[in-house]
């Protein structure tokens, strides 16, 4: 047993059902697989002696969950450890675990690391098409799906594309939400121009990581009617937190990357 007290109160969980009814999914039978994977850079607790540990930790939470986790919320949460005892690792993971898994109402696995394990991990980028360095002219940035616009030609191809330009804004504090995002697809050519004006559209819209890449996905499913489509955002780190959504209706196994923003 480990020495904590009852955290758990400071988690805040966001029901997925109401910004997926929103959209208009359906949340019954989604159109995807996928999850939100969180890393974890500032994790700290005591050992049974009261010496600090620290690690780097991986949480995968299933898309099938009921709720999502406010991300403020789980930062004052994964601070609250910061003082307490534990008489081992598996104690403290067991916490995590049962803590989120009452959160979200779903699966959840949690993984730690130390710093020896991942001090070799490189800084790498998504593979494919770049779209930012295009000499286009934006004129709005409120959101706007009407943007995407498949081209001319009917020919199905594969493709993968990514983007650095993506900003959202986060719906509890307003603070800005900077994300990478990679977008691979079987289908009718996209215009290039237009996916990038659309993601640019984002700029001022409020929404948590994990709804902006579902409605992606939606507005990209239904516009553009790829035969398959995968989507994988990679958030720049806010309060020592990063969150990397990803959603697919294809076989797809995002990397565990690291990117330069990251």
């Amino acid at each position: 047993m480990s020495f904590k007290i009852n955290n758990f109160n400071f988690l805040k969980s966001i029901p997925r059902k109401q910004h997926r009814k929103k959209i208009k999914l359906n949340y019954i039978n989604l159109p995807f697989v996928g999850k939100d994977i969180w890393t974890l850079y500032e994790l700290s607790w005591l050992n049974k002696n009261g010496l600090p540990k620290i690690a780097i930790a991986k949480i995968e939470v299933d898309i099938n969950s009921t709720n999502i986790v406010e991300s403020k919320s789980f930062k004052i949460y994964i601070n609250s450890f910061n003082q307490i005892k534990f008489n081992s690792d598996a104690d403290f993971i067991k916490i995590l675990i049962d803590d989120l898994t009452r959160c979200v109402c779903g699966k959840i696995s949690v993984k730690l690391f130390s710093l020896d394990e991942i001090k070799n991990q490189k800084i790498i980028d998504f593979h494919g098409i770049c779209i930012d360095n295009q000499n286009i002219k934006i004129e709005s940035y409120k959101y706007e799906p009407s943007l995407l616009m498949i081209n001319s030609e009917r020919k199905i191809i594969k493709e993968d594309l990514y983007t650095h330009l993506f900003k959202s804004n986060c719906p509890a504090t307003r603070q800005p939400d900077w994300a990478s995002i990679y977008i691979k697809y079987t289908g009718l050519s996209i215009k290039h121009d237009s996916l990038l004006r659309y993601l640019i559209s984002f700029r001022s819209h409020n929404e948590f990581h994990e709804e902006c890449i579902e409605r992606i996905f939606n507005d990209i499913n239904n516009i553009c009617k790829p035969k398959k489509l995968s989507l994988y955002a990679r958030y720049t780190r806010r309060g020592g937190i990063d969150i990397n959504p990803w959603r697919s209706n294809d076989i797809f196994s995002p990397s565990l990357i690291r990117l330069a923003r990251q």
